[in-house]
């Protein structure tokens, strides 16, 4: 069931590093992304692939996670990713991407979920250093970075009390994420 997986899918920051991801995985995930609705039909994504524990090493120093946990820098050593997916926006094919990487990056996760896998859509990227480890041309447009790999943190949802919707970690390291209520999200019901 659909809503099953969305509630799978979290956004995951710590992870088994040694559990590897094998290039196939990554393609067949970047394939959902490409057979996924975009903005007319202009297909103006691209994707990096890392499966390299060297590549990712130079990857992630350019990556910023969790801004709410201001004593937290990110993944320890054992908990970094295993893969990443790069989302880049090819200025040759159209100098705008509309919402398509969104529609891409949750194409990905669900796909990920979907095999026991976690993830984290980051936008928060030193993207000038980052596209010279990439080395891709300069019609490239880093849009975002998807962290991949097997979870090593339990994440729970919760209902979000007096508008706060700051996630936070509990004395048990379990991460918690605040959602609005339903009734708040929806503004007005047309209806007979």
């Amino acid at each position: 069931m659909i809503k099953d997986l969305v509630l799978k899918n979290r956004s995951f920051r710590r992870f088994h590093e040694d559990h590897r991801i094998g290039m196939e995985m990554l393609e067949e995930l970047v394939d959902l992304a490409r057979n996924s609705a975009s903005a007319g039909n202009k297909q103006s994504l691209k994707y990096v692939l890392s499966n390299s524990e060297r590549m990712n090493e130079r990857i992630f120093p350019h990556l910023s996670w969790a801004g709410y946990l201001k004593d937290w820098e990110g993944p320890e050593q054992g908990e970094k990713p295993a893969a990443y997916i790069i989302i880049l926006g090819d200025t040759a094919i159209s100098e705008k991407f509309y919402c398509d990487e969104g529609i891409a990056a949750q194409s990905i996760l669900l796909g990920a979920a979907e095999k026991g896998l976690g993830g984290c859509i980051i936008a928060s990227i030193d993207r000038k250093p980052l596209r010279k480890v990439l080395k891709t041309g300069k019609n490239f447009k880093i849009r975002l970075v998807i962290a991949l790999g097997k979870p090593k943190e339990k994440v729970m949802l919760e209902e979000a009390k007096g508008g706060n919707i700051r996630y936070w970690r509990d004395k048990e390291d379990v991460h918690h994420v605040p959602k609005r209520p339903l009734e708040e999200v929806i503004v007005k019901k047309y209806f007979e």
